[in-house]
């Protein structure tokens, strides 16, 4: 577990952005006994990851929340540990994601993205990993760990993952049509990550600490 290199108890507070069904959100609550804030766009979602945290008894230290998170990053503060599912561009560049996230944590607090390397030889735009450590440096951030996802991991992630945001999306096309523009960008920008990361890039997640 990439957490493992970050000091977490009891009182240790969790900001979970595109938090999905909210599975990470739980499970941190059940082994850690941490308090975890689950946001994300579908509602649907969310109405799972509650009823999850109901189920493995953890409900009292998962609070989840149907929001949009370019919204979120706005006002949430002061957690120790902010997590960012794989949600492409939707906060900006990478300097800009950081830079939104690092308002969320304390000032020694760590960030947890799910992002990609761009492969050296291809022709992905997505940065490699020493432009990564460069933008790292720039933010004020440094790589503390790293894990890369295999191949075949990746794909039948991939897979799964896009089936359930694509029926999702389109239900909630028809009963927030408000929203059918946001959904449908969402669901694009998914697509184009899931061929990349097969064909361009190496999906990773990556743990970093806001220098104090």
């Amino acid at each position: 577990m990439i957490t493992r290199h970050i000091p977490i108890s009891r009182q240790t507070r969790i900001l979970d952005l595109a938090c999905g069904k909210g599975a990470v959100s739980v499970n941190l609550a059940r082994e850690l006994g941490c308090k975890v804030k689950g946001i994300d766009i579908m509602p649907d979602f969310i109405s799972f990851a509650v009823q999850k945290a109901r189920e493995f008894g953890v409900d009292a230290l998962c609070e989840f929340v149907a929001e949009d998170i370019t919204e979120s990053v706005e006002k949430e503060r002061d957690y120790d540990i902010v997590i960012l599912g794989a949600v492409g561009d939707v906060l900006g560049r990478p300097e800009e994601t950081i830079a939104l996230l690092k308002r969320t944590v304390k000032s020694d607090g760590h960030i947890i993205i799910d992002d990609a390397y761009g492969n050296e030889k291809s022709d992905s735009e997505h940065p490699t990993r020493e432009h990564w450590l460069d933008i790292f440096a720039r933010a004020g951030v440094v790589l503390v760990d790293e894990r890369v996802i295999e191949d075949d991991e990746l794909a039948s992630l991939n897979k799964e993952q896009q089936e359930w945001i694509e029926k999702r999306a389109n239900e909630l096309k028809v009963t927030i049509p408000g929203k059918a523009q946001l959904f449908d960008s969402y669901i694009h920008s998914q697509l184009a990550e899931c061929k990349q990361l097969e064909d361009e890039i190496s999906g990773v997640t990556l743990l970093l600490q806001v220098i104090a």
